[in-house]
């Protein structure tokens, strides 16, 4: 008969848990840690089932031996907040109400289910829009919003002023700014081949709707993700690090240079070479009439 693991009982069970009381999980390449009585605290949930069962081996792990769930772990938390106090806690203008709600009923949450649904109605009474779940949407120019986000689709006259036009007549202007930090070595000899490094990111300052109209899939949002379509960031980056590539994309969507600056600080001097390491931080300003 083998032994189970003394950390593997966990409190308040008269019979032999298999499972650690610390439980480390990777929900879609997002690492948790909590607790076992967290995961089982909703009977009847997917949770509960996984981790109610006495064949632990039967559960998927990543390399590291940790439980893996093959689901949006960035919506994980809210899952996890609500199974530690069976209360939904979202943050102001929360983009994402009807992918969690479709994670809820994933899990086997029917409260959760119901706390998300009330919302998504309240919403759909104004609009008829079953896809709206952001209360910021509803303002003047959410239509737009959402079809900037399709990529150069044709907006309807009331965005473009009661023209009716479509393509770029109809794009609403605005500016992005993308910036970037470098560095290079430069001899002593000003003849000497300058050696450049490769640009490490390249940063996005806008408005969300026009970023990701621009550059769509190769936008990282995962500094800020909750940032709705209205709102303005500064910290989101592209996934590629050509600054062509993204002069290309603000071209193709009707941009135009209007300003750019640079500086630069010498930040390392070698001893015996005289080779200096130079640093540079610089942006480009694009607008869109």
């Amino acid at each position: 008969m083998a032994l189970a693991d003394p950390a593997g009982c966990a409190k308040g069970s008269e019979d032999s848990n298999p499972f650690p009381d610390i439980i480390e999980l990777n929900v879609g390449g997002q690492v948790y840690i909590t607790r076992h009585p967290t995961l089982v605290s909703v009977p009847g949930s997917l949770l509960w089932e996984m981790f109610t069962q006495k064949n632990v081996r039967s559960l998927a792990r990543d390399s590291k031996g940790r439980f893996f769930v093959d689901r949006d772990g960035f919506l994980f938390r809210y899952i996890l907040d609500y199974m530690r106090d069976q209360q939904l806690v979202l943050p102001e203008h929360f983009p994402e109400r009807g992918r969690l709600q479709r994670e809820a009923e994933y899990f086997m949450l029917p409260e959760l289910v119901k706390l998300l649904a009330p919302k998504l109605s309240e919403q759909n009474s104004l609009g008829d829009d079953p896809c709206q779940s952001d209360p910021e949407e509803l303002s003047p120019g959410a239509d737009a919003a959402r079809s900037l986000t399709s990529a150069a689709a044709a907006l309807p006259s009331a965005v473009s002023g009661g023209a009716g036009t479509a393509g770029a007549e109809g794009r609403r202007a605005g500016f992005i700014t993308i910036g970037y930090r470098g560095s290079y070595t430069l001899g002593r000899d000003s003849q000497t081949d300058a050696k450049f490094r490769r640009v490490a990111r390249i940063m996005v300052c806008g408005k969300t709707s026009l970023a990701k109209e621009v550059f769509g899939d190769t936008l990282n949002e995962s500094r800020d993700p909750d940032r709705p379509p209205e709102r303005y960031t500064s910290r989101y980056y592209l996934k590629f690090t050509f600054l062509e590539q993204a002069f290309d994309k603000l071209a193709d969507a009707g941009f135009h240079m209007v300003a750019c600056n640079s500086t630069g600080t010498c930040a390392f001097a070698h001893e015996q070479t005289d080779d200096r390491i130079w640093t540079s931080y610089t942006e480009y300003v694009f607008y869109r009439e």
